[in-house]
């Protein structure tokens, strides 16, 4: 797979745009299903060529809009959406050296796979099993990401359930980002060509 800015770029987007879709739910309940689509699709491709094969650039807007408000120089980064994605980095290097999660995790995907032949991605009963997944395997591998927004809206099962579907899709785009040569100090060394890269997808 290719190891270059742009693609990854691409991924931390991705990302972005999954945590980005977290707090809409948590704040207002929104979600757009298309988006929602996108980000979960991409959980169930699990052996990529490129990470064109993964995400489409072209729906990723608000994943590429966020990057640049919270990676820029700019004075719009959100605490929240920050925390989000260092929780969600976190996890995933977690995730990278824990075997029995990786092969769990590897499992439960499957489960998926198969349920889609009878039901769409966005269907509540494949929801609450990618739902399932995030909490039964990636959240107790750390710190749990306390996400935070308007209680009617979390108090919903639905919202909960979307909200822990679209962070193991946060965690697909990291392990993307990973395999790309994303690094942690590239968030803050190589900011500025993230962000050229990001405005140039914008275009």
């Amino acid at each position: 797979m290719q190891d270059n800015l742009q693609a990854r770029t691409l991924a931390f987007a991705a990302l972005c745009q999954a945590v980005w879709q977290v707090q809409q739910l948590a704040r207002y309940g929104r979600a757009d299903e298309e988006a929602m689509s996108h980000t979960l699709g991409a959980v169930m491709i699990t052996d990529p060529d490129s990470v064109e094969s993964v995400y489409d650039r072209h729906q990723l807007n608000a994943g590429f809009r966020t990057l640049v408000d919270q990676i820029g120089d700019g004075n719009r980064k959100d605490v929240d959406l920050t925390r989000y994605i260092v929780g969600i980095l976190a996890l995933e290097r977690k995730l990278a050296k824990n075997s029995a999660a990786l092969g769990m995790l590897s499992e439960r995907i499957n489960q998926v796979k198969r349920q889609l032949h009878h039901f769409e991605l966005t269907d509540p009963q494949v929801l609450a099993n990618l739902a399932s997944i995030y909490s039964d395997v990636i959240s107790p591998l750390g710190a749990k990401i306390q996400v935070v927004g308007n209680p009617e809206q979390l108090q919903q099962s639905n919202n909960q359930a979307r909200i822990r579907a679209l962070l193991l899709g946060a965690i697909r785009a990291a392990v993307l980002w990973r395999q790309l040569g994303g690094k942690r100090r590239q968030l803050m060394f190589s900011r500025g060509a993230m962000v050229k890269a990001a405005m140039q997808a914008l275009k």
